[in-house]
């Protein structure tokens, strides 16, 4: 699918928003003004950024400052400490210290003092305008291994418009690996019902982001699709997947490719010019039992909402 502005491209985009973040350091950055340089939500900017860079938006813009701090110390000896707190975005000299000494294990004092060849952190790639081209294109090759993973390991993908699901459930909250429990939970209420004779649908419904989310407090959901069936549902949770347009993307995969593969199918899709609705959560479709499959693989489909 072509986008219809190549302007648009992921790639486009997220350089823009790290250009803003190089040009804009010595000033407060807040993540509502560089997500808008990518034309994303802050939630989906901050969740693209991390699967991109492998930094959070926090740390990307603590280390770029250090690493100026770091040239200015290295060549531009007539700066003193407190101009490079200042020119660094830094609030006070204590914070610019600390956080020197965190990142370089030395404070700025003794690392202008010190031979340059120790500091294997900094930068040593010629650059035009104090860009750091090579991590730039670091990131665009990131991206594209990302999108060429799921054009090569989705089995199917496409556009479909489902409508509403209903389903019970059994609510999760903690890691993602450790949903299996509430899974548990909803099969013993679902088996002597006679849900499991009729091929019901299996799913995960996300109502967070790992990305975003601290991992004790995630929240998700076991589902299992009621719909057209006559049961009682007084002892268990009820919801709706609501109706609307997905991109479903169908893959096998083993546990130990889950993460990747769901921070890839995000960048996927905006790479490709869609935009995510956050007014409906994600969610899975499970084909197979993975327990059962003689390599533990897992056949599932997922589902993320589009506008």
């Amino acid at each position: 699918m072509k986008m219809k502005d190549s302007n648009n491209h992921l790639s486009v985009r997220i350089h823009n928003a790290i250009q803003y973040i190089e040009e804009h350091s010595s000033s407060k950055l807040l993540l509502e003004d560089v997500a808008k340089q990518a034309y994303l939500s802050p939630y989906h900017f901050h969740r693209i950024f991390k699967t991109i860079t492998g930094e959070t938006f926090a740390n990307f813009i603590t280390r770029k400052r250090i690493e100026r701090a770091a040239n200015f110390l290295l060549h531009s000896s007539e700066k003193s400490i407190s101009e490079i707190t200042e020119l660094t975005g830094f609030n006070t000299i204590s914070s610019f210290s600390r956080a020197f000494k965190k990142f370089y294990g030395i404070s700025p004092t003794d690392f202008k003092n010190k031979s340059t060849s120790r500091f294997s952190k900094i930068s040593k790639t010629k650059s035009k305008n104090g860009k750091v081209d090579t991590e730039i294109e670091q990131y665009i090759y990131n991206m594209k291994n990302l999108v060429n993973y799921i054009d090569e390991k989705a089995s199917k993908i496409e556009v479909i418009t489902i409508d509403d699901i209903s389903v019970a459930y059994v609510p999760h909250i903690g890691p993602f690996d450790n949903v299996g429990i509430a899974f548990e939970k909803l099969l013993k209420w679902a088996y002597p019902k006679g849900l499991m004779n009729g091929q019901p649908k299996i799913m995960s419904v996300y109502h967070d982001s790992p990305k975003v989310t601290e991992e004790s407090k995630l929240k998700m959901s076991a589902c299992i699709s009621i719909e057209n069936t006559p049961v009682d549902t007084s002892e268990i949770n009820t919801r709706t997947i609501s109706a609307g347009k997905y991109v479903s993307a169908t893959f096998t995969l083993g546990m130990h490719e889950f993460k990747k593969t769901y921070e890839a199918i995000f960048v996927w899709i905006f790479d490709k010019g869609f935009k995510v609705d956050d007014t409906r959560d994600p969610f899975d479709e499970y084909h197979n039992n993975f327990n059962e499959h003689p390599e533990k693989l897992c056949n599932l489909t997922v589902y993320i909402p589009v506008q």
